[in-house]
């Protein structure tokens, strides 16, 4: 059994990542990557695509999908004939995008940002004073990042 996860330590860490310049995805990923003794390179790497809603696709929310990689590393199998911990890991996943939900009312990136086009210019926004006062998106770090500590800390 693991000691039990600063919760709001590791969501301030999530959110600073974010404001630093990281995607929603990394910033909650390589705020919990000690914990499963991945590098920060590695986290980063990882969950790089998944920001924008995958690519600025404006599909599944990055921070969600950067709680679904995490709850992956807790409960995936790795042989691809156990269905009992498949099972595990996506009744998992699914109760993390509904108490995301919960929260904000979609797991989808352009229903949270109020967006209608499908998917957007792939360039990343800058990162301006001004980009932060229109995008909530700290906050869904935030939210995503304290949902998969108490979801890693119940199961602890």
């Amino acid at each position: 059994m693991k000691e039990k996860i600063n919760i709001e330590e590791r969501v301030e860490r999530a959110v600073t990542l974010f404001k630093n310049g990281y995607n929603c995805s990394q910033s909650v990923v390589v705020a919990y990557a000690d914990y499963f003794g991945l590098d920060e390179k590695t986290a980063t790497r990882v969950s790089a695509s998944f920001g924008g809603g995958m690519g600025r696709l404006r599909e599944v929310c990055g921070a969600v999908s950067g709680s679904f990689m995490l709850a992956g590393m807790k409960y995936a199998s790795t042989d691809p004939t156990d269905k009992e911990a498949k099972t595990k890991n996506y009744t998992v996943v699914q109760e993390l995008a509904e108490k995301f939900r919960q929260h904000n009312g979609s797991i989808i990136c352009r229903e949270l940002l109020g967006l209608t086009q499908k998917k957007d210019n792939p360039v990343p926004s800058d990162r301006t004073p001004e980009y932060y006062k229109r995008r909530p998106c700290a906050e869904y770090v935030a939210i995503a990042a304290r949902v998969i500590g108490e979801k890693l800390n119940e199961d602890d």
